[in-house]
């Protein structure tokens, strides 16, 4: 299935000052989501940025906050995104959901389960999810194909939802994921 620009919306969970820093691999999670998020918005991609108990868990990372600039950001106490009324509503009237974020085990397994069951196409981007353990990654990656949920990686969704060669958007895109 081809993913559509203007069907997509994309959620970014819990890139939080409290969760990132005890992250596997948290350089490599930042650089990435910070091109995928910056490549969302030269698309023109809805984005929502989701937080945990922002009490406790503090606020979203700099890196992301400054990327996702101009997103609604929406607080929860719920694992799963979507249990929140905020997220559901800003998700009708579109087909796929674009999720990232963090911890992939926890948030954003729950998030992903429950899209799918709503009948959302659901593309994770792998290589901008993590979780402390390598292996509860892994598993929840296994269970989010399980699921029904797409894998990819930022720069195949980016350069899918570009679509086409020679234009300004794909030179923008190709500047970020080089």
């Amino acid at each position: 299935m081809r993913i559509k620009m203007d069907e997509t919306a994309a959620l970014i969970i819990d890139y939080q000052e409290r969760l990132v820093p005890a992250m596997h691999n948290k350089d490599e999670l930042i650089r990435n989501s910070r091109i995928l998020i910056e490549g969302l918005q030269v698309l023109g991609v809805p984005l929502i940025v989701s937080t945990q108990y922002k009490k406790g868990l503090k606020e979203t990372i700099p890196e992301i906050s400054e990327a996702a600039s101009g997103a609604e950001t929406i607080d929860k106490i719920s694992f799963s995104c979507f249990d929140e009324e905020k997220i559901r509503e800003a998700f009708k009237g579109r087909k796929t959901i674009i999720v990232c974020g963090i911890e992939a085990h926890v948030c954003v397994l729950q998030t992903v389960i429950d899209l799918c069951a709503a009948g959302y196409h659901v593309v994770l981007v792998e290589d901008c999810i993590d979780s402390r353990r390598e292996n509860d990654k892994r598993i929840a990656l296994r269970r989010a194909e399980a699921e029904g949920a797409m894998l990819t990686t930022y720069e195949a969704i980016l350069f899918e939802l570009t679509r086409y060669a020679g234009t300004d958007r794909f030179r923008e895109i190709s500047a970020l994921v080089k």
